[in-house]
């Protein structure tokens, strides 16, 4: 709706990944290097690692894009499968022909890599999503990089995921994994100036020929609510270009972006400044501490006269008989005399 109204040739914050609108940030610059030269040097296990919408598959689909003749590249982007359904999917994605079972696939796919080796192709799996594998694919994947010459790995693994699989690779039972692995790299979220960069990339290669339309106002905004991550930083700018063309605005700043914002119910830095600002009362802040520590000194006390009772049971009993003993007046007067004094 709004690319003629800005002089756009296609959407510049669409959230598919497309290489094509690749911003290389630091980060993502050494995680693609990390990832080409795992590559090319048959590194083994390489593991790339960040939060959702940091730009992991977008860096794959990088990678595949200028990867060499030579590569022979298997893509898995969906890894809940059973083990029977993995070896399928791997069988089907290196033209394997039909297999029967794992003995099977084990064999064709042996005889597969011996024959890539010997054209120097290079063999790839990556896999997408790795924090879903369950321990038992992950154990499979690494006796799959058992494949080896005496000098070269016969088969590259690239494992990327969330940060939920560096804990289960810090699992005791996968200690035989993470040893085998050579690479290893956490993509983190944008910068300030890197998001301006990343936001002037992406106009620049959807046509624009005004690279202004966010103001510096809309683009400090738009960090703090995106929070630097690029998957959301296209949603808030994609709605805030949505906005300003029913607004009639050449100019997105920062009200569109609270605005919008504000409809995505997204929460960012901003917000938690203006929070941890305001006073709170000491007695509001340690309530419940309060209360827990009155509960527990009236149930202290509670406990503390009920021993008491239990303990001076026989004698306040013999005492309050003596009290009232019409026969004994004189007893009677004498114990009352020694309980004031």
């Amino acid at each position: 709706m709004y690319l003629s109204y800005y002089g756009l040739n296609e959407q510049p914050f669409s959230i598919s990944p497309d290489p094509r609108f690749l911003y290389l940030s630091e980060c993502h610059r050494e995680g693609l290097a990390n990832l080409t030269y795992g590559v090319a040097q048959r590194k083994g296990f390489v593991v790339i690692i960040g939060e959702v919408g940091t730009g992991k598959t977008t860096l794959i689909h990088a990678l595949l894009a200028d990867v060499p003749q030579k590569v022979i590249v298997a893509f898995i982007s969906n890894p809940t499968l059973t083990r029977e359904e993995f070896f399928y999917l791997l069988a089907d994605a290196y033209k394997l022909g039909a297999i029967e079972h794992k003995a099977h696939f084990l064999v064709k796919f042996t005889q597969f890599l011996e024959k890539a080796y010997s054209s120097d192709e290079n063999v790839v799996l990556i896999v997408d999503e790795a924090h879903s594998l369950s321990f038992e694919l992950l154990e499979e994947i690494r006796l799959l990089s058992n494949l080896e010459t005496s000098g070269h790995k016969l088969v590259n693994i690239i494992l990327v995921g969330q940060p939920e699989l560096n804990e289960k690779l810090s699992s005791p039972e996968m200690r035989p994994l993470t040893q085998r692995i050579t690479l290893r790299c956490h993509l983190s979220s944008m910068t300030l100036d890197e998001t301006a960069k990343y936001i002037e990339t992406r106009l620049l290669r959807s046509g624009a020929k005004d690279l202004g339309i966010f103001t510096k106002s809309a683009i400090q905004s738009l960090y703090e609510y995106a929070r630097g991550i690029p998957r959301l930083t296209n949603i808030l700018a994609d709605h805030a270009l949505l906005t300003g063309y029913v607004k009639e605005l050449k100019r997105i700043d920062n009200r569109v972006i609270e605005e919008c914002a504000s409809e995505l119910r997204l929460s960012g830095s901003k917000d938690k400044k203006d929070t941890d600002s305001v006073t709170i009362p000491l007695y509001c802040r340690y309530s419940r501490l309060i209360k827990a520590v009155m509960i527990i000194v009236v149930l202290l006390g509670l406990l503390v006269l009920w021993w008491g009772v239990l303990m001076n049971d026989g004698i306040l009993t013999s005492s309050i008989d003596n009290i009232f003993d019409k026969d004994n007046p004189v007893a009677a007067h004498e114990l009352i005399t020694n309980d004031i004094e």
